[in-house]
């Protein structure tokens, strides 16, 4: 607990005086060795929380990704911590017991939504990740609408993977709710998609 402190009074620090910095600075293009070093241990700060067995911590850090997308200030460390909230009880297991410690869907289709503000090519290599590993239709159907939003759809890679989910829903659940997030990703990538049978189908 004393660590979760810790962290949380750290990143606290480091977000005011990364404003105190910002509105001393001359110019908004300059850049500087403490700027640098201050976003550098924002991104261990927040790497360490979402690494952390809390679930709390987890929110906290997909607090401060979430705002740093509406900001559009989002370093590739910060890529890789959405990487491992999305990914949160499916590629990243904790177990007591033998029983998943775990299993935060909601932390997962959260770090999904901001994958999709992000809107990079990482980003949509995440969500397709997330499109081909998660079970929880909730999680999908989040993963799904982003990787619509995104838009990129390089070599028909994302409309593949959304052809591979929506027949695995067809076959194991056919009463899921994926079908419109399916369809609206679809009208989306169209534009960018090469062999749109997939589409048609």
């Amino acid at each position: 607990m004393k660590t979760d402190k810790l962290i949380a009074v750290a990143l606290a620090s480091m977000t005011i005086c990364a404003g105190v910095y910002a509105q001393s600075s001359k110019s908004g293009n300059e850049t500087s060795v403490e700027s640098e070093y201050m976003s550098s241990m924002e991104d261990i700060v927040i790497t360490e929380m979402a690494n952390s067995d809390q679930r709390d911590n987890k929110l906290v850090a997909l607090q401060y990704l979430e705002a740093a997308a509406d900001k559009g200030n989002v370093s590739p460390d910060m890529v890789r911590a959405l990487d491992l909230l999305s990914g949160e009880g499916i590629s990243t297991q904790s177990r007591t017991k033998g029983r998943l410690a775990n299993n935060y869907p909601d932390i997962r289709a959260k770090a999904c939504d901001i994958l999709g503000k992000i809107g990079t090519e990482e980003a949509a290599y995440v969500l397709t990740n997330v499109v081909k590993n998660d079970n929880e239709p909730w999680v999908l159907s989040r993963a799904i609408r982003a990787l619509g939003e995104i838009g990129s759809n390089e070599d028909d890679k994302v409309t593949d993977t959304i052809a591979f989910i929506s027949n695995r829903v067809e076959v194991l659940n056919p009463t899921s709710s994926l079908a419109n997030e399916i369809v609206d990703a679809y009208e989306k990538l169209l534009p960018e998609t090469k062999n749109k049978k997939p589409v048609i189908d």
